[in-house]
């Protein structure tokens, strides 16, 4: 076979195996960016359910507890902020400021053996705690799908691809650092 031959070749091989490794690439990355997009609407979804829930205990909470308006109005303060976050961080910091507003609700229902008592009550806190948990394991599938994007863009060779095609970072969708803690109820 001739020489000049079996270069070419050799380079239309290795010219397709480059554009089979940038088009592989490149949809893994869209695949990546869809799933984080797609876990946020997860969270999205339970937040709202957790915000319509909101006025519900809210109601409840105010025929037992009259004179508890600072927490009552420390949580319609925390729904509000989270009506008006636009962005994913604006968002998370506004959700971390609710979650702590409901704690502590649920904290003060402890002072109220009638409200403990109470049926609806006691049905809003169950769907509200089975809110939180699904709101957790969505925030857990959105960290986990943006670290694996994240890791994608940043890691040699696909960082050069991602770049080209102006991939960005997502951000994680964090709890603050208090939120470990238990909230502090006064009376």
């Amino acid at each position: 076979m001739n020489a000049g031959l079996i270069v070419l070749i050799v380079v239309i091989v290795i010219v397709l195996l480059l554009v089979v490794y940038v088009v592989s690439t490149y949809n893994k990355l869209v695949t990546l960016r869809n799933r984080v997009k797609d876990g946020y609407s997860q969270i999205d979804v339970q937040l709202k359910r957790r915000f319509d829930l909101i006025p519900n205990i809210l109601e409840t909470v105010k025929g037992y507890a009259k004179h508890e308006s600072e927490t009552l109005k420390g949580v319609i303060e925390a729904r509000n902020k989270y009506t008006v976050a636009s962005t994913v961080e604006a968002k998370a910091e506004a959700n971390n400021i609710l979650t702590d507003a409901v704690r502590q609700l649920f904290a003060l229902s402890e002072s109220y053996p009638d409200l403990k008592a109470n049926t609806n009550f006691l049905s809003l806190q169950e769907t509200l705690q089975d809110t939180e948990n699904k709101i957790s394991v969505s925030r857990q599938f959105y960290n986990d799908t943006v670290l694996t994007y994240n890791n994608k863009i940043e890691m040699f060779p696909s960082n050069l691809i991602a770049s080209s095609f102006k991939f960005t970072k997502e951000p994680f969708f964090e709890a603050p650092k208090e939120a470990s803690e238990a909230p502090k109820v006064n009376f």
